[in-house]
């Protein structure tokens, strides 16, 4: 047996052994302003960018508040990744409120973006915790993919603004490095059901938060386009240029994305402990010191 995942083949993880989670409190600095469109002075690129951090504060209190439901019946070093990814999402909501606060400067209406939000995780009132953890799972994976792009492939972000770029890319090296933990709370949380069960709900669950997510990502940075004066077509094609042909991230995505449907998915199947090593910096040139 591979001894990198011995310790886990009780329940299918494939989590390494040694892997843990690294608590970075970084603080950008809140004195710098980006400039309205800070991604290469390109509307849709931010536009897109905005739409996702502006999803992001409401969403990782969401995660947060599903795990703390399972906290009580963790083993020890779960539980003590779990305290470990609470933090970590607890300061990536306080980067991304600053962030989006700064959008707001710029005169974007981005509450009506936090409000879809709010109306998309409403829906989960009174469902099964397994139910909502499991749409934890989906949206984990779909922040994962979107950080392993940024971090393989730099061009995603060439000629953003300096500040604004490694605020995503600190976010992306922690999305990757806990990718895996709800999962690790799913397989322990749902020790009982049979494998049928367990990947049908979460492969359902992965399908249906899919559409949802992004569709409504879409729609937002849409709106952010008409804000800035675009026609609801032209802001639908650039933007659907953007992400499916040049450079195209959700086409390139798309096969990572697929492998939650698969049984035997486990977020750790691709083991991407480099690329946290390879960008795991403090970037001084950003940061305030923590206070």
């Amino acid at each position: 047996m591979d001894k990198l995942h011995s310790s886990h083949a009780n329940h299918g993880s494939a989590t390494p052994d040694e892997h843990e989670l690294i608590v970075r409190d970084v603080r950008f600095d809140r004195n710098h302003r980006s400039p309205r469109w800070w991604h290469s002075n390109d509307p849709v690129a931010t536009a897109w960018y905005n739409s996702v951090s502006a999803s992001l504060p409401r969403g990782e209190a969401f995660f947060i508040d599903t795990l703390r439901n399972f906290r009580d019946d963790l083993p020890p070093k779960l539980a003590r990744e779990v305290k470990a990814f609470t933090t970590q999402e607890i300061n990536h909501t306080r980067e991304h409120v600053a962030f989006n606060r700064l959008v707001s400067a710029h005169g974007y209406n981005v509450e009506s973006i936090e409000q879809g939000i709010q109306a998309m995780l409403d829906l989960t009132e009174g469902r099964p915790k397994e139910f909502n953890l499991a749409i934890t799972i989906a949206l984990e994976h779909f922040a994962a993919m979107i950080s392993r792009q940024l971090l393989v492939d730099p061009r995603y972000l060439d000629g953003a603004d300096k500040v604004a770029a490694d605020v995503w890319r600190w976010h992306a090296t922690e999305e990757i490095e806990h990718k895996g933990l709800v999962y690790d709370v799913w397989l322990h949380a749902t020790r009982d059901w049979s494998g049928w069960k367990r990947y049908k709900t979460r492969a359902l669950v992965a399908a249906l938060i899919t559409r949802k997510y992004f569709g409504n990502r879409i729609r937002d940075a849409i709106g952010l386009l008409e804000q800035d004066g675009f026609s609801r077509r032209k802001a639908k094609w650039k933007l659907y240029a953007f992400l499916w042909w040049k450079p195209g991230m959700m086409r390139r995505m798309f096969l990572e994305w697929a492998a939650i449907l698969m049984p035997g998915f486990h977020p750790w199947n691709r083991d991407d402990r480099a690329l946290i090593s390879k960008f795991d910096s403090p970037y001084s040139d950003a940061v305030m010191p923590a206070e």
